[in-house]
Formats: C-alpha cells, sequence, structure tokens
C-alpha cells in the first residue's frame, strides 16, 4: 500500500510539473504565428522601423514568427481585427469601442500605459499656428479644423463630444471640417495652412514646448518633423483612459496570459525598445479591461447619433 501511494505521488508530481509545459506547447499548435496590426499616422518604413524591437523581443520569449501589417489607417485595423486576418493592435478607445459596438466578442482590452504621475490617461489637445490670433476655442467660430481620423479619440471623438458638452455643433461652428488621414498629416495640414487648427494626443505633464512626455507633438518633434515654436496649444480636454492594446477574444486562454506577461516585463526588460513603440516617458504597461473604456462606448454612440441627424 505505502509503496502504491508512493508511485502515485510520483505520477501525480511528474503531471504536475509537466502540466505548464503541454498547455505550453498546446497554443502553439493552434496559433502559428502573431499577425500584429500597426496603424496609420506615419509613413510605414518609421512605423517598421520604430517598433522592429518589439517584434524581435516577442519573437524571442513567445518561440513564434511575429509579424507586423500596417494599414495606412485606423478603420483598416478595425477590419482587420472583427475579419480575424490580425490577431492583435495598439488602438485608442474610439477604436476599441467602434469594434465592441460591432461585436462585442470579437476583442478585448488587455493593457494600456501608466503615465509617469502613476496616472492612466491623456488628453486631446486642440492646435493652432503660433503666427495666428487664434487663442481660445471661442476665436476659432468660422475658422476650418483638420479632424485626425472618425475612428481617433483624440482626433476626434472626444473634441467634438466636449464641443457639444458646451453646446457648440462642430458642423455649425467651425466653416469648414475634414479628416487628415492621421495625427501627423493633420499636423502638417495646419503648419502648411490649409487648416486654421486640429487635434491630436498629448500626455498633457511636462513642458508643452517639449510635447508634453508623450504623445505626437513628442514624436514628431524626436523625428524632426515638429518645431513647437510653431504651434500653439489652444485647449486641452478632460482625462481620457489611454488607449489598450487589444487582442482577438477567441485566441487562447494560456497565450493570451503569456503575451500580456511578456509586455508587463518589457519595460524592465528593454526600456529603450519601451519608449520606442509608447512615444515617450511612462511607468510601463498595466493591466485593463472593459469597464475601462465602457465611457468611451457610450460616447462613440452619441457621437453617431449626432452624425445621423
Amino acid at each position: 500500500m505505502i509503496l502504491r501511494n508512493f508511485f502515485i505521488f510520483l505520477i501525480l508530481s511528474f503531471f504536475f510539473i509537466l502540466s505548464p509545459n503541454l498547455a505550453f506547447s498546446d497554443w502553439r499548435k493552434e496559433l502559428k504565428e502573431l499577425k500584429i496590426g500597426l496603424a496609420g499616422g506615419e509613413n510605414e518604413a518609421d512605423r517598421l522601423k520604430n517598433y522592429e524591437c518589439w517584434r524581435n523581443y516577442l519573437e524571442e520569449q513567445l518561440d513564434i514568427p511575429v509579424k507586423f501589417y500596417p494599414a495606412s489607417d485606423v478603420a483598416g485595423i478595425i477590419h482587420g481585427l472583427l475579419g480575424k486576418t490580425l490577431d492583435y493592435a495598439s488602438v485608442g478607445p474610439s477604436a476599441y469601442a467602434a469594434m465592441y459596438i460591432d461585436d462585442p466578442n470579437a476583442v478585448e482590452p488587455i493593457i494600456t500605459i501608466k503615465e509617469t504621475d502613476g496616472s492612466n490617461g491623456y488628453k486631446s489637445a486642440m492646435y493652432v499656428r503660433k503666427d495666428s490670433n487664434i487663442y481660445s476655442i471661442e476665436d476659432m467660430k468660422g475658422k476650418s479644423v483638420a479632424w485626425s481620423d472618425p475612428n481617433t479619440t483624440s482626433g476626434y471623438l472626444v473634441p467634438s463630444f466636449e464641443l457639444h458638452q458646451r453646446g457648440i455643433n462642430p458642423s455649425e461652428f467651425f466653416s469648414r471640417t475634414g479628416f487628415a488621414g492621421g495625427h501627423e498629416q493633420a499636423i502638417i495640414a495646419v503648419l502648411n495652412g490649409q487648416y486654421d487648427a486640429g487635434a491630436t494626443w498629448v500626455s498633457g505633464q511636462g513642458p508643452v514646448e517639449e510635447g508634453y512626455t508623450r504623445g505626437v507633438f513628442r514624436n514628431m518633434i524626436k523625428k524632426g518633423l515638429l518645431d513647437m515654436d510653431k504651434l500653439r496649444v489652444i485647449w486641452l480636454s478632460g482625462f481620457i483612459m489611454n488607449g489598450p492594446h487589444v487582442i482577438r477574444k477567441d485566441l487562447p486562454y494560456e497565450f493570451k496570459n503569456e503575451l500580456i506577461n511578456h509586455n508587463l516585463n518589457l519595460k524592465n526588460i528593454d526600456e529603450k525598445c519601451f519608449k520606442e513603440i509608447t512615444f515617450g516617458e511612462s511607468q510601463g504597461f498595466i493591466k485593463v479591461n472593459h469597464k475601462d473604456y465602457e465611457n468611451i462606448v457610450e460616447i462613440r454612440n452619441f457621437i453617431r447619433n449626432q452624425r445621423r441627424r
């Protein structure tokens, strides 16, 4: 009896030692590669270059091929995730809301950024040329605005919503609005005098002259594409939850957990790479879920109803 129990103990011990490895290999039978969508906003060569260190890191940690699929705009990422031609992407809250409204079972938010001050959010910034006579939202009456993209949170959704909350209908208040095709494109359109103002995302922390601690201004300055002496920020929105990394819900549970943990460790393992893919200074990735973005889903539904009217 004692001998038999000893053998049972050995067998059970052996099983528990191996079981993580069995789960480890099982998801690889189902998932042969990780397909990550990269949204527009900068040229494709820059996007691939900036994210290459992350691709190498994930390939090494996951031991499967990781491939990037650049899209010209956010809609391409949304369609790829909903159509299951993409597995994963970093998106804005509005893009996640669009996917959730279309199909609540398609994707789930898993991680986002924790800012340098410990907050989990950013702000929308409306900017104009510094040589203009525009200093406030009120000065924008009868002027033109370049929205970044219809699926961006800071470049369209939140500023439109907050204007409505102030009793301002953008379609009536501004002389003209248009979609520039991305955050960088909108900034360049304003600098070139094609529009009076634009909107983009910033951390809202740190000196505005340096493009704040994180955001599109700072990224463009780093690449030599922007001199902040030529722009004036005239408005900042309220707090917006940082955009999530989203993943298809139907992917293996064990794989998703492993991927989350590798990303949570990225800043400690390769801080330079982390800063490269997150556009500046922050504390690192943290976990999130759908509840963190319920207010953005409501705002997106509100703006959609306004456009239908």
